[in-house]
C-alpha cells in the first residue's frame, strides 16, 4: 500500500513508542562520546526539517546540559564559520552532529566532510545507516522512524525531537547534572506523553476540522514562536509551505510587532505557539491586541487557556521540553488536510531538479 502523509502522521503514536522503548540504540553511543571526550561545544547541522530539529536540540543542550550549543545551516557554517573563534578550545572538544533523515542531504554531507577533515568529532543520526552521511561520521546512530516515503517529513520530525531530547537527558545524567530521580522523572514524562499521543492526534485533527474554512481561505499565514518553540515555529512554516503552499512567514513573537503588524488584516491567519517559557504572558497580550485586526487568531498550547474553538488547547499536559512534539501536529493537519481541500497531491514533489539530495542507496 502506498504511503500517504496523513498515514505517516497518524502512525506517530506507534513510532514514538518504538523510539522510546529502543532508545539505547541511539542514546548509548551518543553518551559514550561525552564519556570518552571532553566535549565543551556542540554544533547541530541540518537542512529543512532537520534544521528545525537542530534548533530545538541546541536549546535542550544549553538549558538541560548547560553546554554551549548552536544550530547551523550547513552551507553557512562551511563558508563562514569555524569551530571556535576564541581559539580556546581544541577541535576534539567540539562535537558536530549531522541530522539527516535520508542521509543524503548534499549540504549536510558536505559540511560533515569539511569538519571531519579539520579533526573534529562527528556524529550522524539518520534513518538509513547505509547512506552517504554515515561515511563521513566517526559515529552513526539510527533514527528509528522507519520508512517515510512521502516528500514532506512528519513522523520524522517528531521522532527526531524525541531522540534529541533523550540525548540531552542521557548526557545530563552521565555528567551528574541530573540526579537519578530527575532522570527518571524526565523519562516518565516522555513516556506519559508518548502513551497519550493518540489523543494529541485526535484533538489536532478535530481542531483543524472546526477551523479549516477560515484557515484555508486565508490570504497569508503567520506563525509566531519563542523559546524552545522557535524551532516549532520553523517546522510549522515549513510544513504549510511544503503542502498547503499559501504565502506564509514565521517570526519570533516579539519581532512580529516590529513592522509586519502594519500588513495585518482580517484575511490573514496568525498562529501563536504558547510555550511555557518566559514570554507566555506577553504572548497573550499580543494575541488580545491582534484580535482587533483579524478574527483568525489561533493559540496552540497545552497550558490552561480561556479561549474558544479557534484555540488548540491540548488536554494532554507535559513540560516545555517535550511540548514541541505536540505543537507541530496541528500544523501537520493544516498542511496535509488543507492541501486535500484545494486538491494538492502531497505525495508528489512538483520540483524535479535534484539539487538538495544525493541519490539514495538501499537501506
Amino acid at each position: 500500500m502506498q504511503q500517504t502523509v496523513l498515514g505517516n502522521m497518524k502512525s506517530q503514536p506507534e513510532v514514538l513508542k518504538y523510539t522510546l522503548e529502543n532508545q539505547k540504540v541511539f542514546v548509548d553511543p551518543f553518551v559514550e562520546i561525552f564519556q570518552k571526550h571532553d566535549i565543551r561545544k556542540i554544533f547541530f547541522l541540518g537542512s529543512g526539517t532537520s534544521y528545525n530539529v537542530a534548533h530545538i536540540a541546541a536549546y535542550y543542550f544549553k538549558q538541560i546540559v548547560g553546554i554551549d550549543a548552536s544550530a547551523q545551516y550547513p552551507t553557512v557554517y562551511k563558508n563562514y564559520e569555524k569551530p571556535d573563534w576564541t581559539g580556546m578550545l581544541r577541535n576534539d572538544q567540539i562535537l558536530y552532529v549531522g541530522i539527516s533523515q535520508s542521509g543524503t542531504s548534499v549540504s549536510t554531507c558536505e559540511v560533515m566532510a569539511h569538519v571531519k577533515a579539520e579533526g573534529c568529532l562527528t556524529l550522524a543520526i539518520t534513518s538509513n545507516l547505509k547512506s552517504r552521511i554515515t561515511e563521513l561520521a566517526d559515529v552513526s546512530v539510527h533514527l528509528l522512524v522507519g520508512d517515510e516515503l512521502t516528500p514532506p517529513e512528519t513522523k520524522g520530525y517528531t521522532v527526531s525531537v524525541l531522540s534529541v531530547y533523550l540525548w540531552a537527558v542521557g548526557v545530563a545524567k552521565a555528567k551528574g547534572i541530573y540526579t537519578e530521580a530527575q532522570y527518571d522523572t524526565a523519562l516518565s514524562q516522555a513516556e506519559a506523553l508518548v502513551n497519550q499521543f493518540q489523543t494529541v492526534i485526535e484533538e489536532s485533527e478535530a481542531w483543524y476540522d472546526r477551523n479549516k474554512v477560515s484557515i484555508v481561505g486565508s490570504d497569508r499565514i503567520y506563525v509566531l514562536g519563542y523559546g524552545v518553540d522557535y524551532g516549532s515555529m520553523l517546522e510549522g512554516v515549513l510544513k504549510i509551505g511544503e503542502m498547503l503552499r499559501l504565502p506564509i512567514a514565521g517570526y519570533e513573537l516579539e519581532e512580529f510587532s516590529h513592522g509586519p503588524t502594519m500588513a495585518l488584516n482580517k484575511m490573514q491567519t496568525l498562529f501563536f505557539i504558547g510555550s511555557d517559557d518566559a514570554e507566555y504572558e506577553r504572548m497573550l497580550e499580543f494575541r488580545n491586541a491582534y484580535l482587533k485586526y483579524s478574527p483568525r487568531i489561533h493559540v496552540i498550547t497545552c497550558k490552561d487557556l480561556k479561549g474558544d474553538d479557534r484555540d488548540m488547547v491540548f488536554s494532554v499536559k507535559t513540560n516545555k521540553y517535550l511540548a514541541p512534539l505536540m505543537y507541530t501536529v496541528p500544523f501537520q493537519f493544516v498542511a496535509a488536510k488543507g492541501a486535500e481541500e484545494v486538491h494538492i497531491d502531497t505525495n508528489i514533489n512538483p520540483f524535479e531538479e535534484p539539487l538538495a539530495h544525493y541519490p539514495s542507496k538501499e537501506a
